[in-house]
Formats: C-alpha cells, sequence, structure tokens
C-alpha cells in the first residue's frame, strides 16, 4: 500500500510538472517587420492647426494638462477622428467595458478611414482579450502586439513558475496622432479612470503634448514596439479564418455595446471645449523645456536590465539638486529605508517635503498599504506633510465605507520641484517602479504649470483628504475639513475592524516588492 502510495505521489507530481512546464511557449521570433514613426504628417489637419505655434517656439513644447476624466477619453476619442495618417497607443491595460470599447471603435473607425494604427499592449491583465484583438488585428491598417505574453493564455496562474518575468510589465501610458500630437500620463484604458463608473473613480492627470516632446514620444513608442518582447497578437492568438467576417462582427458589436452603454457625456465633450486649443490656437498651452523620460525596454527582464537606462537615474539626472520644496502625488507609496532617509536628508536640509497618496479606504491594493503604512510615523517625524485620498467625500470619517458610496481612489502620478519643474507620468514612488515595471513621463520646466499644481492641490486637499499627525503619545491622527469644521479621528478613517485587520495581517506577511 505505501509503494502504491508513494506512485500515486509520483504520478501526481510528473503530471503536475507536464501541465506547468509543457509545451506551451512564446514564439519570440514569430516574423515581424520594424516600423517607424511617419515624419512628413506636417500637412495634416493637425499639423496644420499647429504649426504656427510650434514655429514661434522652436526647440520647445507646449504642454496642457487634463485632470477632468470625461475630457480626457473625449480627447482620446477626438484625437483618434481628427487622425490622418498614423495613430500609436501604448498601455497597460485595456478592459472591455465602455471606455476599452470605445476606443477600440475609434482606432477601427480610424483605420477604416486608412488611418495607420499600431496598439501595443501590455499581457498581465488581458485575459479573455484574444479573440477581439485578434479580429482587430486582422485588419489590414492595425497591428497590435503585446508586450512581454504569458506563455498559458488561459490558465494563467501557471505563469507563475515564470515569476520574474512574469512580475516584470510595460506600464507606459501615451497615445501619439499623425506624429504632431500627444497624450502621456497615468490613465489606463478602463471606465474607472473616465468618470464611466458608478461605484468607483480615479483622480488622475494626463498632459497634452504639441512640439518637439511629440517625436520624442515617437522614439520611445518606436524602441518599445520593434523590441523582442513585443510579440505580434498572430503569435500568441488564433487568426481569425474569415477577416472581413470577423471585422464585420467586431464593428457591430462594438457600435452595439456603446449604443446600449450610452455615450452622451463624451459626445458633448467632443461637441464642446475639449479641443478648442487646438482648434482655435488661443495661447493656452504652457511653452517650455522638457525632459521626456523612460525605462528601456530591457528592464522587463531580470537578465537584460540596464541600471543606466532606468527612468530613476534619468529623473535624478534632470531634476538635479532641491533647494526648497517637493511635493509628490502618487497613489502606491512603498518606501524603503534609503528612500525614508533620502526624505530625511531633504527635511535636514529644510527642504519642505509634501505627500500625498491613498488612505486604507481609498486605496484599491490593501497589500500596498500594508506596505506603506508602518513608514507614516517615521516620515511624519521627519516633519513630512502628509496627506491621504478620502475614499468617500459624503462618508462621514468614523464610518467605514458602503457598497452605495462612490469609491475615490488616488492614481494621479505627478511631483514638482521648486514650483519650477513638474513631472507627470506613471511612475509610482515604490520598487515596482523603481526596480521592475517599465515607466514613462515627463519632466516639464515650467512654473507656471509646477506652481499651479501645487497651489492647485494645496486648496483642494483639506476637504478632499486627510492630514496625519501625531498626538502626544506619538499615535497618527487623520484630519479633514466636515461642514465646514475640521475634525479628527485615531484610527484608519472611513474603514471597519475587518479591513484594519487585514492590512496589519498583511503587513506581517512575507515581503515582496511592491
Amino acid at each position: 500500500m505505501n509503494h502504491y502510495r508513494r506512485y500515486v505521489r509520483q504520478l501526481a507530481f510528473v503530471l503536475l510538472a507536464t501541465i506547468v512546464t509543457g509545451c506551451a511557449s512564446i514564439d519570440y521570433d514569430y516574423p515581424r517587420e520594424e516600423s517607424y514613426a511617419l515624419e512628413d504628417t506636417q500637412d495634416t489637419w493637425t499639423g496644420r492647426q499647429l504649426a504656427d505655434d510650434v514655429a514661434a517656439h522652436p526647440g520647445q513644447a507646449g504642454f496642457y494638462p487634463i485632470l477632468d476624466g470625461i475630457d480626457s477619453l473625449a480627447l482620446r476619442l477626438l484625437m483618434a477622428e481628427r487622425a490622418e495618417k498614423t495613430i500609436d497607443a501604448q498601455y497597460f491595460l485595456i478592459y472591455n467595458d465602455f471606455v476599452g470599447t470605445a476606443f477600440a471603435n475609434a482606432l477601427l473607425k480610424a483605420a477604416n478611414r486608412g488611418v495607420r494604427v499600431r496598439f501595443l499592449l501590455d499581457d498581465i491583465l488581458s485575459k479573455g482579450l484574444d479573440p477581439g484583438l485578434a479580429a482587430l488585428d486582422s485588419h489590414p491598417n492595425i497591428e497590435i502586439r503585446i508586450f512581454n505574453p504569458l506563455n498559458r493564455r488561459s490558465a494563467r496562474g501557471l505563469n507563475i513558475v515564470n515569476y520574474d518575468r512574469m512580475t516584470r510589465r510595460m506600464h507606459n501610458k501615451s497615445f501619439t496622432v499623425d506624429n504632431q500630437i500627444t497624450l502621456i500620463g497615468g490613465r489606463n484604458i478602463a471606465g474607472e479612470y473616465f468618470d464611466a463608473r458608478d461605484d468607483e473613480k480615479f483622480l488622475d492627470i494626463d498632459v497634452l503634448g504639441i512640439g518637439t516632446v511629440v517625436p520624442e514620444v515617437s522614439k520611445m513608442f518606436d524602441t518599445y514596439w520593434n523590441f523582442r518582447a513585443a510579440v505580434p497578437m498572430a503569435a500568441i492568438a488564433e487568426v481569425p479564418d474569415n477577416a472581413a467576417e470577423a471585422l464585420a462582427t467586431l464593428d457591430d458589436r462594438l457600435e452595439d455595446k456603446l449604443d446600449e452603454a450610452g455615450a452622451r457625456p463624451y459626445e458633448e465633450a467632443l461637441d464642446a471645449t475639449v479641443m478648442k486649443y487646438v482648434e482655435t490656437s488661443n495661447d493656452v498651452f504652457a511653452w517650455s523645456d522638457f525632459d521626456l523620460v523612460y525605462d528601456s525596454p530591457d528592464k522587463s527582464s531580470k537578465k537584460t536590465v540596464n541600471t543606466d537606462e532606468l527612468i530613476t537615474r534619468k529623473m535624478a539626472e534632470s531634476l538635479g539638486s532641491i533647494d526648497e520644496e517637493l511635493f509628490i502625488s502618487t497613489p502606491y507609496l512603498v518606501l524603503t529605508n534609503e528612500d525614508i532617509e533620502w526624505f530625511g536628508g531633504l527635511r535636514a536640509r529644510g527642504v519642505e517635503v509634501t505627500i500625498l497618496t491613498n488612505s486604507l479606504a481609498s486605496n484599491n491594493h490593501t497589500t500596498v498599504h500594508a506596505k506603506y503604512g508602518p513608514t507614516r510615523k517615521r516620515l511624519l517625524e521627519m516633519g513630512v506633510n502628509l496627506y491621504e485620498q478620502r475614499a468617500a467625500m459624503d462618508r462621514p470619517i468614523d464610518e467605514k465605507v458602503q457598497k452605495e458610496d462612490v469609491l475615490s481612489t488616488l492614481h494621479a502620478k505627478a511631483f514638482a520641484v521648486d514650483r519650477r519643474s513638474l513631472f507627470i507620468g506613471s511612475f509610482n514612488w515604490n520598487q515596482r517602479s523603481m526596480n521592475q515595471d517599465t515607466e514613462s513621463g515627463v519632466i516639464i520646466h515650467s512654473p507656471s504649470m509646477a506652481a499651479s499644481f501645487v497651489d492647485g492641490l494645496s486648496e483642494w486637499m483639506p476637504e478632499v483628504s486627510f492630514k496625519l499627525s501625531l498626538d502626544d503619545s506619538n499615535n497618527i491622527v487623520w484630519t479633514t475639513i466636515e461642514n465646514g469644521q475640521a475634525v479628527s479621528i485615531g484610527k484608519e478613517p472611513q474603514t471597519g475592524a475587518w479591513k484594519r485587520f487585514t492590512a496589519w495581517f498583511l503587513r506581517i506577511a512575507p515581503r515582496s516588492q511592491m
């Protein structure tokens, strides 16, 4: 009997090993052609609209921040509608919801007009999208590539055997039309980023760019697009037998889904003022020098990562010394001892440091908060101004968030230095962004934009976030404004006992990089 049990265990092990290490693999040598951004696009609609402004600011770029989610989606849709030659889109995720549908529909309509569409998507959250993406990819004017694709398309948990590769993701985000105008920032293609959900709202920021920043973003896109880990869609998904039929079916499905969901707020934004600064050239762009900073795609593999090509090194070189003030907005704050000591060094020099991040209630990743929570006292003891986002604006701070509440989550990734430079991009202040995921962003050397960012958040934070402080017993106190009055609480606000226990348990669990 013991021999029989041993045989069964051995057989089970062999079967498991066969499943885990089976024949599923990615063909990184699948035939593909290198392609690059088109340069002869000055005579496109966008090129003509922007020509005078660009010519008046040689060597510089014009920037316009986009804070409103509805405007941000409407802007993408209108940019796609105005495209005449090319669309290049690079994103971490796209969901099969209203926003993803509207985005895919816009790409398909542009391709039907003869626009060349290149769409580069990270693979970690693309489960279930292969058929739709393959149908889009079958269009003669659309090419889709998947960055760092997972071997197993359905039983994705089995990809854990390639843990290090699985956890290195492309987090960059950009949307560029006709190599004349680009949109970069922190938003992914899903409803919560664009005010399109009734239960969840991500507070985020994009920046529209024209002028010399555009070809640099296109160069970044080309670098990723032609990288070996950017695998053609046809290498990982079944190609439709009848491309025309597949596209017709997809087109009908997209239109039906849009009609069912309703797009009125976005249609109104399209018809109103969202592109007035392009169509009327009314000097709303802030023109300045800049530094486009991004990781090399080599970072997607532990074996090939080049520390000289990391975004952190480039940001440090570009920003230089901080003299007076550092103001940070970051949703997922996880600091090492070395990071905290760096902030301590700034405070020792008299630099004012302000950080806005998520509270336990507003954070959509409790594990991240569990790693961040223990660092708060050290930051407060150093004199760092620490703020946390309120999860539900109408919910008192001593009541936990309810299912009927609209959950507000900070997702804006930006920081300002000495009110002279402003970073907007995909970079979080944590170890994932620093060491694993590829990131991108732009450092805008515009005192007016940097000051506007700091002043705007400083005015906004008291009522929509909690200011943290230490009481006489060295315990954390959360303070916010309710009904015009300052109110305080001595426990994680807007949370229940189970949420707080979960965060505590995750805090003592084995650590992983976040």
